[in-house]
């Protein structure tokens, strides 16, 4: 098996460095920046110039590190990488590698990616939500990703369930890039039920990304890893519907720290899943109840005919929703009785009526009736 690890190739290198979970990436970079040495430097004549750089404690503990190689894992990453024409890995020395990864303290060594290389190199906006999502979180993060996909933006996510995959969903309705980025392996779909959204991004021209190595599961510390991926590749975070003690929370801090800008969602005071939402907006976040919100925080995304449509589109809701059956919706559950008699019209006309609306996105059934959806 080491015959396929050629230790003069910079990827190669790069994987069997991060096949040590002894040693983070960003000791091995450190290094490397110290001694202007390439990471071939490791694996050659070269090695002993680190000493210059580091205590003898800890120069015993690099070359001890780099002794316990994972040869099987090594070989399993570069047999990924040649089992299928859509694989690759990016490595640091690589030009494909998303430059905004180098805000972390510790960027991946490598980075497994399935579908499109270009997909990651897109402006792009995070969206991160709950996993136990309400209807209207899940309408809201698909509307969002669907409008912010035509004004050209890729939507990045986890490919988690709930808020993510509808976020993804939503990029795709539309034809645009989405990027899922994972908490486990490349080969391993989680959670199995999104494979055909999973399969999905990849026929849509987007990308799943993981920094685990191929046949990694996911395991709870695998997650905050691939939430920083997350903060760090997008421009900014959107968050929709979040609990006060949530790894959304923990994204969009991240996304903060990185001095990306974080967007929220408002949502009502009496469902404990827009607490979070509430907490970052007093914390500094920003107030979007719209995609154009997030476009005029970058105005060089600004586009006339975006803008017109939707504005166009918007038109039309309002010219709808000053009818009186939905002016006769709540935005919290208002019951088919109610909505006939405040309408005085016949049953059969309202339910007609109601799916309509519905179609449209103005509406959503939900258990007891119907709800009135926030900004129609």
């Amino acid at each position: 098996m080491t015959g396929i690890i050629d230790y003069t190739h910079a990827r190669h290198c790069y994987v069997a460095l991060a096949s040590i979970f002894t040693v983070s990436p960003a000791t091995w970079l450190a290094y490397m920046e110290a001694a202007q040495l390439p990471v071939q430097a490791f694996f050659d004549d070269r090695r002993s110039a680190f000493a210059a750089h580091c205590t003898d404690k800890q120069y015993k503990a690099l070359c001890e590190a780099l002794s316990e190689l994972d040869v099987a894992r090594i070989s399993a990453a570069l047999s990924w990488e040649t089992g299928d024409p859509i694989n690759t890995l990016l490595c640091p020395a690589d030009a494909a590698y998303p430059a905004t990864l180098f805000c972390l303290a510790s960027p991946p060594l490598v980075l497994f990616v399935k579908g499109s290389v270009a997909a990651i190199q897109c402006a792009q906006v995070a969206i991160v939500g709950s996993r136990r999502a309400s209807r209207n979180g899940l309408h809201y993060a698909r509307h969002f990703a669907s409008e912010l996909s035509q004004a050209g933006i890729a939507v990045t996510s986890g490919m988690a369930l709930g808020i993510d995959g509808a976020a993804h969903q939503g990029a795709l309705d539309v034809a645009g890039v989405t990027v899922a980025v994972t908490g486990t392996g490349p080969d391993v779909v989680y959670p199995k039920r999104h494979q055909s959204l999973h399969q999905a991004i990849l026929t849509g021209g987007g990308a799943v990304v993981s920094e685990f190595f191929p046949g990694e599961i996911p395991r709870p510390h695998n997650f905050p890893r691939r939430n920083r991926i997350i903060a760090a590749l997008s421009r900014g975070t959107l968050v929709i519907e979040a609990t006060i003690r949530s790894g959304t929370l923990i994204t969009a801090n991240m996304a903060a720290d990185m001095g990306r800008d974080v967007f929220v969602l408002p949502g009502s005071l009496d469902n404990p899943l827009s607490a979070g939402c509430h907490h970052l907006l007093k914390q500094g976040a920003i107030l979007a109840t719209c995609f154009e919100d997030i476009l005029s925080e970058w105005g060089e995304f600004h586009s006339t005919t975006q803008i017109t449509r939707h504005r166009k589109q918007k038109s039309q809701d309002e010219s709808l929703a000053t009818d009186k059956l939905l002016a006769s919706v709540n935005y919290d559950v208002t019951s088919i009785d109610i909505i006939t008699e405040r309408s005085n019209l016949p049953v059969s006309e309202v339910l007609a009526t109601l799916l309509h609306y519905e179609l449209r996105g103005l509406v959503a059934a939900v258990p007891g009736g119907y709800v009135k959806l926030r900004g129609k």
